[in-house]
């Protein structure tokens, strides 16, 4: 008797923009708090009149790429499957099977992709993911078939790649529908912006936001899904998530309360540092096992920092949840503090770039936060 054939496991491999343990923005079925954008869209499609390129920008986390894969879906769905009012197309049509699968012959993603040889993912969107567009836009459509290119994120394209996706904007093939993801316009090239349409989407009021997290819940692993945040947690998750739904999903995960209570200890004892207290965080997200509240704790950072430096801009005291004493920043300090959040960023993209040391990043980033607290 012949043996039977051993099934073979195909590997999962990760996605930069999959938050762990939840359902990818293509897997997303409802999108919350952006109806008019998406009317927008839809009413534009259904005239006839689509512009060839779209920049879906918007803070990070509030359904960007979700109104995409939803569009993108929209368009290469058959007619018959389209909804009348929304961009809904149903999970067992053949179109939202294959955009969830990454298969339909009409769509493709640009992304940075994971590397299986270093097991990481590239810093940028490298020219050659961009390079791709020549074969899938030199392929022979059916007729009346459209084509969705996705670029999420598109601030992360490098020069080269940026360049080489300029050409295609410039000269689109008919029936060929770009959508760039963004949660950092003014860092695209000032050509590429000329050349699509901006729709800005708003962060997430509260109620769109709790049924937004409610649904990534559902939508997740049983595993998952169990540990959703109680009520007497969800004020300070929405303050401090600023109406993403991303941002409250990783706080929650990554036991961001605690977290944020830590960093405020560490700010409000400035301009003296509880060393030990640094150490103790520069220990613990220093290993890569710690990646999700090593990027956490930088957001919640550099978060405070900007809070408390637009606050005196503005005239209007600290803010509760940092209670750094005013004297700290004053208006003569504003650049200097500017100035500081602006390095904490370029260190940590240098850090991650070169795979340098992160506990030796965390305790230069309070170093100079304790200069710049006694200049």
């Amino acid at each position: 008797m012949a043996r039977a054939p051993a099934v073979q496991e195909i590997e999962e491999l990760p996605e930069a923009d999959r938050l762990d343990g939840f359902p990818h923005p293509r897997a997303t079925h409802n999108l919350y708090g952006h109806e008019e954008a998406e009317r927008a869209l839809r009413e534009a499609f259904a005239s006839g009149r689509m512009h060839h390129g779209w920049l879906i920008a918007g803070p990070e986390g509030i359904g960007k790429a979700t109104l995409a894969y939803r569009l993108a879906r929209h368009i290469l769905a058959d007619p018959s499957e389209r909804a009348v009012n929304t961009l809904d197309v149903a999970p067992e049509a053949r179109a939202a099977r294959q955009v969830l699968a990454l298969s339909h012959p009409g769509l493709l993603v640009i992304r940075r992709a994971w590397d299986t040889k270093t097991k990481r993912f590239p810093s940028t969107i490298p020219v050659d993911e961009v390079r791709r567009l020549k074969a899938f836009l030199g392929r022979t459509a059916g007729d009346n078939a459209w084509r969705v290119v996705v670029v999420d994120r598109a601030e992360e394209l490098n020069v080269n790649a940026a360049n080489a996706l300029l050409k295609s904007l410039e000269e689109p093939p008919p029936r060929t529908i770009f959508l760039l993801v963004t949660s950092a316009p003014g860092r695209l090239l000032v050509t590429i912006r000329s050349r699509v349409r901006t729709l800005d989407l708003a962060p997430l009021g509260d109620e769109a936001l709790r049924r937004a997290v409610t649904q990534a819940y559902a939508e997740s692993g049983d595993e998952v899904a169990g540990g959703a945040p109680v009520p007497s947690d969800w004020e300070r998750l929405a303050h401090l998530a600023e109406g993403s739904v991303r941002r409250l999903l990783s706080l929650h995960a990554a036991k961001g309360l605690a977290l944020h209570d830590r960093i405020s200890a560490i700010l409000n004892g400035l301009p003296t540092v509880d060393w030990g207290a640094v150490h103790a965080l520069g220990d613990e997200l220093s290993g890569q096992a710690a990646d999700q509240r090593y990027e956490l704790f930088f957001e919640l950072l550099t978060g405070a920092i900007a809070h408390l430096v637009a606050a005196e801009a503005r005239g209007e005291g600290q803010p509760s949840d940092v209670a750094v004493a005013a004297r700290l920043i004053g208006p003569a300090r504003l650049a200097t503090w500017a100035g500081l959040w602006e390095r904490v960023a370029a260190d940590k993209a240098e850090t991650a770039a070169l795979n340098l040391d992160r506990k030796a990043l965390i305790l230069d980033v309070f170093s100079r936060l304790e200069a710049a607290s006694r200049t």
